[in-house]
């Protein structure tokens, strides 16, 4: 085995996940989390193996919102190495519709429809940027 493929294969990669900004009833869906890192946040979670973004970004929705979700678009991706405290993530983030009974599940313990001037003070990761930056127009 050649050196380069063996610091490839000890080599740490940012793990991918993916976030989403529901629109739902004239507002954003965020979930409070049950598990550390406390706060509201956006819909999401990690990418399974064999999964594409899409596929993973309207699993998440449907697991944590209970909502059915149409992926309008890729927004954004958010690479800072810190942006989440458990370890480097790349999250990929989309903006979606949604139908259905929005009802908190898995990770999150409830469930809210935000808008700018409503946000909630205690926010998880780096999603209040995220929010910032989707509500000021950017990408």
């Amino acid at each position: 085995m050649t050196s380069d493929l063996k610091t490839a294969r000890n080599r740490r990669n940012p793990v991918p996940t993916v976030d989403i900004i529901i629109s739902y009833r004239n507002g954003i869906v965020l979930i409070k989390r049950k598990n550390p890192p406390e706060g509201w946040a956006l819909p999401g979670g990690f990418v399974d193996y064999g999964e594409t973004l899409e596929q993973a970004a309207s699993r998440e929705a449907q697991e944590e919102t209970g909502l059915d979700v149409r992926l309008i678009r890729q927004f954004h991706s958010y690479s800072a190495p810190h942006r989440d405290p458990r370890q480097h993530t790349i999250s990929t983030v989309f903006l979606a519709h949604a139908s259905g009974r929005a009802e908190a599940g898995d990770d999150a313990a409830e469930l809210g429809v935000f808008h700018e001037d409503t946000l909630p003070k205690d926010i998880a990761f780096d999603h209040r940027n995220i929010l910032s930056d989707y509500f000021k127009g950017r990408y």
